[in-house]
């Protein structure tokens, strides 16, 4: 069982860094639960950044603000793109979470991302 670093632990956002076939990094502030000892995100299924992780799995992941101003320590991951199968358990962890996770304001073309560090 993988563990999620104690500087990711309990933090609101973490910046998630993807990477362009180019190798330029991308980063994205984002919101997320821990699951098992994973990091799991949820994000529109057409979103630059699942293109991004579905040509590389290779991730890095740090502390950040709301605006994506990094607060801690990058840590290296690997993300995978979770079967709907698994959603249920990772819906569950993000509306602990996040309070606004339960209104029916997001899209219906969302997604969530493993994220294994």
């Amino acid at each position: 069982m993988n563990s999620i670093p104690p500087e990711i632990h309990g933090q609101k956002y973490v910046s998630l860094v993807s990477f362009r076939k180019s190798g330029q990094p991308v980063a994205t502030p984002i919101w997320f639960a821990e699951l098992d000892g994973k990091l799991y995100v949820k994000t529109r299924g057409d979103s630059a950044k699942v293109k991004r992780i579905r040509n590389n799995p290779r991730v890095r992941v740090a502390p950040c603000t709301i605006r994506g101003r990094v607060t801690g320590p990058e840590f290296n991951g690997s993300a995978r793109l979770l079967p709907q199968s698994d959603w249920p358990s990772a819906q569950k962890a993000m509306n602990r979470k996040y309070w606004l996770a339960w209104l029916p304001i997001w899209s219906k073309n969302n997604i969530f991302i493993e994220i294994s560090v």
